[in-house]
């Protein structure tokens, strides 16, 4: 039976253990793509040089940054930590946040209420944030193309900073979101 890692709290502390638990299942499991959140760029560097370490270099591994509009709220990536992460074989992806951005929170700032991919965020978000940034990164990286949809994948991410929450789900994409599949936790804040 698989076990799921829970921690007390969320955050940057658990990027390692998740980060360990992830590439464990993805060797155990024969999982090929693995997506991470990363606003910096420092988890996403960290997950490819342990990918390096293990000797795991076919794995598709894509970073996903927040979105453009965002950077001056919250922060822009650091360039110089991409390319490290580009130079060990990643990806990386800057689009609009499927469920919580573009259109939906135009309507929002616009006329108010609450559109109907901020309920289904919002409901992701009582598992934890990781969660819905989890499934969010998926349906972003199969709508850009580096990911088929209906592969398995780990996706990775957490709360602000660091990673905290691992999920395995097979991907689909934006416009077909009710396919969506999430097969299990590998780790996630309790």
């Amino acid at each position: 039976m698989k076990r799921t890692q829970y921690y007390n709290n969320s955050g940057a502390k658990n990027t390692e253990t998740t980060l360990d638990s992830s590439i464990s299942r993805l060797k155990e499991d024969g999982i090929e793509n693995f997506i991470v959140a990363t606003t910096s760029g420092q988890t996403l560097l960290k997950a490819a040089k342990l990918l390096q370490a293990e000797d795991l270099k076919k794995i598709n591994l894509i970073g996903m940054t927040l979105q453009a509009g965002t950077w001056e709220k919250y922060q822009e990536p650091d360039w110089e930590t991409i390319k490290k992460s580009e130079e060990l074989g990643a990806k990386v992806l800057t689009c609009t946040h499927a469920l919580m951005g573009n259109v939906a929170s135009s309507i929002k700032n616009k006329f108010g209420g609450v559109p109907p991919a901020e309920l289904i965020a919002h409901t992701f978000y009582a598992f934890s944030q990781g969660t819905k940034v989890s499934v969010e990164i998926t349906l972003n990286a199969v709508d850009a193309g580096l990911i088929p949809a209906g592969e398995r994948v780990i996706a990775v991410a957490g709360d602000n900073e660091g990673a905290d929450t691992s999920i395995v789900l097979t991907a689909v994409s934006s416009v077909n979101f009710f396919d969506l599949q999430i097969h299990e936790f590998i780790a996630k804040p309790y």
